[in-house]
């Protein structure tokens, strides 16, 4: 009898682990998994699986980067109904990329963080300092606005697509080179993006808003109901 019982709770809980939802959590260029651990932690508590996936973003180029890491991260979504994605900044161009030349069948929601969506002109100004490549590989010779971008090379998306940008900035040197509102690395109008399902913009920056709590908010609003808090 005490084997029935244990064989029926075992069978209730893998049902209630297969039927949670994945997020697999992508940091941008120069940054790792750390960056994104106060969103993996709240994700977690919501009952999502988050899988914050560490990828060595200055080694490869975002074609590479994007198959391999996002194709090793999907294995541990297997047991899930979906799986969503929440990136920051460089993370949002490898899911882009990844889906425009892969179908993932169970695919949620996808949030991206201050995204270079058309190219970033704080990468045209780097470009041209000597050592640039060496520091930001060549994934970071692909985020520019020129002739080597891969931003607009992707196209538009085709999921659902809900997109946060910064409007504050702790660079301002950059900030003066940056056409329009900018969070010091992308301008709000570059991570804009056809066929996007929602765009908010908040006062936080490029490097932190992953930590900020009412960014993290607005994620989770977005993943549970494909759209933000219009009065956050």
């Amino acid at each position: 009898m005490i084997n029935i019982i244990v064989v029926i709770i075992l069978a209730v809980f893998s049902q209630t682990v297969a039927a949670k939802d994945c997020v697999i959590l992508l940091h941008g260029l120069a940054k790792s998994d750390r960056d994104m651990k106060k969103l993996t932690q709240v994700l977690t508590r919501e009952g999502f699986l988050a899988v914050n996936y560490d990828y060595p973003s200055r080694k490869d180029s975002v074609e590479n980067l994007a198959n391999n890491a996002i194709g090793l991260a999907l294995e541990s979504c297997k047991q899930t109904d979906k799986v969503h994605f929440v990136t920051h900044s460089m993370g949002g161009i490898l899911v882009r990329y990844y889906l425009s030349e892969h179908v993932i069948e169970n695919l949620g929601r996808v949030v991206m963080l201050g995204p270079p969506n058309n190219g970033s002109e704080a990468a045209d100004a780097y470009q041209d300092f000597p050592g640039f490549s060496a520091i930001a590989g060549p994934a970071g010779l692909q985020l520019g606005t020129g002739d080597m971008s891969i931003t607009n090379k992707i196209g538009s998306a085709k999921f659902e697509l809900g997109i946060i940008a910064g409007t504050r900035s702790v660079n301002l040197v950059l900030s003066a080179i940056l056409p329009g509102k900018d969070d010091g690395k992308v301008t709000v109008e570059s991570t804009k993006l056809a066929g996007m399902t929602d765009h908010i913009s908040m006062p936080v920056t490029h490097p932190f808003m992953m930590k900020n709590s009412k960014v993290i908010d607005q994620v989770l609003h977005f993943i549970k109901h494909g759209q933000f808090k219009v009065d956050a």
